[in-house]
């Protein structure tokens, strides 16, 4: 069984916010030793050309591991020297499978975690400057449909064969179909970074639960969704569209205590467990076990096209 994380920033002390290759490939290893089989590691939102930096250095990391387009040679390992995993030593390592840039369309009064000064406006320049070059890794792109000029991007993203998903957005439930209707397929992080549901007025949340085709990624560290939204999305939403993530970063352990990560006003920063070890956690308070396997499985294989 290929468990897939389609949405992690770092673990164990490294993420993707670095300056040295043989991190990312740091990640893919602890993502490995924790039963994670494949991982689309996120760029954090940034200046355009801090953003392509991190990109080439994850696709270093994949041709160090045999896995680029540049390269398919089996390569040594940038962090011990000895042979990757496809050829031998660490044979519980993630394969990486691309990236996931986490902005920066994005709208600053759902930013999160993220830093809202690093969002630009959603213009065609803006994105061939940040993704030239770089079409065999991009696979995923978060945007906020509602921004201006958001509906011809996401339609020019889209042309260029990457998934779209919709985050860090204040939109409507209008704006949120007409992202859809543009081409998006997924919503990101659902519930956390947007709009709250309301009863006249129920946004992306609520087009993200309604719609049966759009896929929904679900946090499911228990810190950043209640159990009764967890319950909630699990009644409601078609199945075959959950994708359980981890959106973990540095401060992410393996193993250990499970705490949140939380910055000093108690804002929550990043997920703070494994795809395994939270399914896990669903399963025991009675999830169904099929679902929760098939939304680290299945549904990512099935979004992203593998």
């Amino acid at each position: 069984m290929h468990v897939i994380d389609i949405h992690t920033h770092g673990i164990g002390g490294y993420d993707t916010r670095t300056a040295v290759a043989a991190h990312i490939l740091r990640i893919a290893e602890i993502q490995g030793a924790s039963g994670v089989s494949e991982i689309l590691l996120s760029v954090y939102p940034g200046p355009i050309d801090v953003m392509r930096r991190q990109m080439e250095l994850v696709r270093q990391a994949m041709e160090e591991r045999g896995q680029g387009s540049r390269g398919k040679g089996q390569g040594r390992s940038a962090v011990s020297g000895q042979r990757s995993a496809v050829g031998g030593r660490d044979q519980r390592a993630a394969r990486i499978i691309g990236v996931h840039l986490e902005g920066p369309f994005l709208n600053p009064k759902r930013s999160g975690a993220l830093d809202s000064r690093s969002f630009i406006e959603a213009r065609e320049k803006a994105f061939r400057e940040l993704v030239d070059g770089f079409e065999d890794i991009v696979k995923v792109i978060t945007v906020a449909p509602e921004l201006k000029g958001a509906r011809a991007l996401i339609k020019k993203m889209v042309s260029r064969g990457i998934i779209v998903s919709m985050g860090h957005s204040d939109a409507t439930y209008g704006e949120a179909e007409a992202g859809w209707k543009a081409g998006a397929r997924g919503v990101t992080h659902l519930f956390n970074a947007m709009r709250g549901f309301h009863h006249r007025e129920p946004g992306l949340a609520g087009f993200g639960l309604l719609h049966d085709d759009v896929y929904v990624e679900v946090i499911a560290d228990l810190h950043h969704l209640n159990t009764a939204t967890l319950e909630l999305i699990f009644k409601v939403k078609k199945p075959e569209r959950i994708l359980i993530v981890s959106d973990s970063d540095k401060r992410a352990r393996p193993t250990g205590r499970e705490r949140a990560n939380a910055d000093t006003r108690g804002r929550l920063q990043a997920g703070s467990m494994t795809v395994t070890r939270s399914s896990r956690r669903l399963i025991e308070m009675g999830f169904d076990e099929k679902v929760i396997a098939d939304a680290t499985t299945v549904n990512p294989r099935s979004y992203l096209g593998l």
